[in-house]
């Protein structure tokens, strides 16, 4: 294995363990010192509040029962997870903003993963209200994912593009003089 790939494997695994680490160190807290009470600042623009979410994002899928519910909100995101994990470490030609921003994807799904299989629910906290712009309430999992969502719009928005094959460059590969 050389330097590089090591390097890279290392990268992955520590932003992993950082990301999930912080996820469930926030949601820990708040299970054990937030009693289902509210606390408000700036002006009630930001709650933190002790939810917790027995389905998926926005508590869709919480009115589901049995099977659907489980391959739904269990077996499906294990699916994607472990798609995603097989990608980032088979591609090393991925660039560093999308390789950062699918390890953060992954990351917040598998703290949200881990406290629906391990707790029956995902644990939830945070609410912003700034009047044209309101949330649901989150958990740092869940802004792992719209992070890495946003990176990866922004970078296939603003990236680079690959550059135009023109005349002169197929004309300077073939060797052909007009």
């Amino acid at each position: 294995m050389t330097k590089n790939k090591t390097t890279r494997i290392i990268f992955i695994i520590v932003l992993l363990a950082f990301s999930i680490g912080l996820d469930q160190v926030t949601k820990t807290l708040v299970r054990i010192h937030i009693d289902y009470n509210e606390f408000s600042y700036l002006h009630r623009h930001i709650v933190i509040r002790h939810v917790e979410n027995t389905g998926a994002f926005l508590s869709l899928g919480d009115s589901l029962s049995g099977p659907i519910r489980y391959i739904l909100l269990n077996i499906l995101p294990s699916i994607a997870i472990l798609f995603g994990l097989y990608y980032v470490f088979t591609r090393p030609n991925l660039n560093r903003t999308t390789l950062i921003a699918i390890v953060l994807i992954i990351a917040g799904g598998l703290g949200n993963l881990y406290d629906r299989i391990h707790f029956g629910s995902v644990t939830d906290f945070a609410h912003i209200d700034f009047w044209i712009f309101e949330t649901g309430v989150f958990n740092v999992a869940d802004m792992y994912i719209m992070a890495g969502t946003f990176m990866i719009v922004l970078h296939a928005w603003f990236g680079k593009k690959p550059e135009e094959v023109t005349e002169k460059s197929v004309n300077d590969v073939t060797g052909e003089v007009k």
